[in-house]
């Protein structure tokens, strides 16, 4: 299926709303502002910030495996590459955006010390990053976030703040927390440095199988996906990128089929997949750059996870076994793909949860 596309041109009397949100002919990105220390610009990075990411960041982070497994390969009809972010020092991808950020940051920005929300992996990164350069870290979780993770967000000497049932009241905080203290406020999903550092992933796989037909993504905000479409146009503009989400938390993929930043219930017992809103920068460019959204339901998640474990000998949480699980749904498929793993901060249900099946 050819990849899908989406252009001002073909919309009927109105401006895509997704590139509403900033300004692409005027060269200056558009600003979206909170009462915070660092602005937010709603430009996605290019393949210049990616590289320049990818130079922040190789001399802390090796270059992470990316192997495939005859069983595996035999169970889903085509050779499978397994991209093993797991393997990162903090169990997950997204240390990658962290490390960008904070090389981007000013001083002024990093002595104000650094506030986010998250349910987990996105609080390591930043927590771990604010440590390597020497500034404090709050970090606002949800109720229910995993234990696991709020453990070892304070392991990396962050502040924990538990605040709210989900991901929309503890973003609220955070920001709150950043206009009265003046610290300098991360957005989860609309920090364009962020987007850079988790694009080094496919900068990486790119370079290691430039043979690649397509790639699965999971997508909780989106920023992985973006990023992966960014650099698949600069380096293999034929690979296709699917994304992959929990039915129980589809706010992206109701934005990207909408074209507009949708809301859903955020039901899913997979945190790294606990979204319930649309981002507008990573819509902006999956909503053209995506070949297919695929939904799968937690419990074809933790199946998923439960084949790595059997089959490719790889510990993955819910959101890193989500790639698999839509590679394994899909009704049709080239001959080489990638599934990103894109953590292995399983909780210990999760782990138990293995055995079965």
């Amino acid at each position: 299926m050819p990849r899908r596309r989406v252009t001002r041109g073909n919309l009927p009397g109105r401006r895509h709303p997704l590139w509403a949100a900033a300004d692409w002919t005027a060269g200056a990105p558009a600003i979206h502002t909170h009462r915070v220390t660092g602005p937010v610009s709603l430009t996605p990075p290019t393949f210049d910030d990616i590289q320049r990411a990818a130079d922040a960041i190789h001399h802390r982070l090796p270059v992470t495996p990316a192997w495939s497994y005859p069983a595996l390969d035999a169970l889903a009809g085509c050779e499978v590459v397994v991209k093993h972010e797991n393997t990162q020092p903090t169990g997950a991808f997204k240390v990658r955006g962290g490390l960008a950020l904070a090389a981007t940051l000013t001083p002024a920005h990093l002595a104000a010390g650094l506030v986010t929300a998250s349910t987990g992996n996105h609080a390591q990164s930043i927590a771990y990053a604010a440590r390597l350069h020497g500034a404090t870290a709050t970090i606002v979780v949800p109720e229910s976030a995993p234990e696991a993770k709020v453990a070892a967000v304070r392991l990396l000497g962050a502040n924990v703040v538990v605040h709210g049932p989900t991901m929309t009241e503890a973003v609220a905080k955070a920001q709150e927390l950043a206009g009265r203290d003046g610290m300098t406020y991360v957005d989860p999903g609309n920090t364009p440095a962020i987007i850079a550092g988790h694009a080094t992933v496919y900068l990486e796989l790119l370079t290691q199988r430039p043979d690649l037909e397509a790639i699965y993504v999971p997508i909780g905000s989106g920023s992985g996906a973006a990023g992966a479409c960014i650099v698949r146009d600069r380096l293999a503009p034929d690979c296709r990128i699917i994304g992959v989400q929990s039915s129980a938390a589809p706010a992206a993929y109701l934005s990207w089929r909408a074209g507009q930043i949708e809301t859903a219930p955020c039901l899913t017992r997979h945190s790294g997949l606990a979204t319930g809103r649309g981002f507008e920068l990573p819509q902006s460019v999956i909503v053209a750059g995506l070949a297919d959204f695929i939904i799968v339901d937690d419990a074809e998640i933790s199946d998923a996870a439960r084949v790595f474990a059997h089959l490719a000998h790889t510990l993955a949480e819910g959101a890193g076994a989500a790639a698999l699980a839509g590679l394994l749904k899909a009704t049709s498929h080239p001959d080489r793909v990638a599934v990103i793993c894109t953590g292995g901060n399983a909780s210990a249900d999760e782990i138990a949860d293995l055995a079965r099946g």
